[in-house]
């Protein structure tokens, strides 16, 4: 064999092993690979590891299986009892079948996204404004759920949605604010109510005590006199029962004549 042969051998050698060398791909932990072979997918995804791709049959399309965290912008709503508001949410997807991911729909992210607005519009359209702003975690759950329901052919898994922020109108905020405070009011008469009917129930029991006992008055009257004094008070009061002075008053009647 001549020196041209071996140097054309050697040449050729070296042009499979830069070839195969150049087919060498690693995806990482969080990736797969989609290979698509003269237009045609080829069965599941790839890797993670390493990975042949023949060039230049064989193109390939990496997704990521991380989390992504889509924030929906601010949405003006109009609830159930038509007051209008603003709302947005933060939505939280990953991709759990990336051959879906790439063969069902073009953008499989800006997709989630607009389809987030949409829902996020429509859904709490469906509520009254006690409820968006008292049962969010039941919101939150539901919006979770329409949106995983019309994802889910697109391969992608929708784990978690939270309402961040509702924008109340100030004409709102100021009706809200008022009701809020005739509520309150309202709760101090019925307790203040309720300690005056206590107040006087104890009351009544007592003078049944007294009217029982009328020892127990001339205790109380004793025990008074005390608490003033304690006091430093320059003027005493001495409550005086009032039958001590009723034979005062009374007018004595002239006896008839024999």
């Amino acid at each position: 064999m001549d020196v041209n042969a071996v140097q054309m051998v050697g040449l050729f050698l070296a042009v499979v092993i830069a070839y195969f060398l150049s087919c060498i791909r690693v995806l990482f932990e969080y990736e797969r690979g989609v290979i698509f072979r003269l237009g045609r997918v080829l069965g599941r995804a790839k890797g993670p590891g390493l990975i042949l791709l023949f060039w230049p049959i064989d193109r390939l399309v990496r997704v990521s299986l991380r989390t992504y965290v889509q924030d929906v912008p601010p949405q003006d709503v109009i609830t159930r009892d038509n007051v209008s508001v603003t709302v947005n949410a933060v939505v939280y997807f990953r991709v759990v079948d990336p051959s879906k991911s790439v063969l069902e729909v073009e953008d499989y992210r800006y997709a989630t996204y607009q389809l987030s607005q949409t829902t996020l519009r429509s859904v709490l359209g469906q509520v009254e404004l006690d409820e968006l702003l008292a049962e969010r975690e039941k919101i939150n759950l539901h919006l979770q759920e329409v949106i995983d329901r019309h994802s889910g052919p697109w391969g992608v898994k929708v784990s978690l949605v939270e309402l961040k922020h509702v924008d109340l109108p100030d004409q709102m905020r100021r009706a809200m604010a008022k009701q809020a405070e005739s509520e309150r009011e309202r709760r101090a008469k019925i307790i203040h109510a309720e300690g005056e009917f206590q107040a006087a129930a104890k009351l009544r029991d007592a003078a049944k005590i007294l009217e029982e006992q009328p020892k127990a008055l001339v205790m109380r009257y004793l025990q008074t006199l005390v608490e003033i004094g304690a006091e430093h008070n320059t003027t005493i009061v001495f409550p005086v029962p009032i039958e001590l002075l009723a034979p005062m008053f009374t007018r004595s009647e002239p006896k008839p004549a024999n």
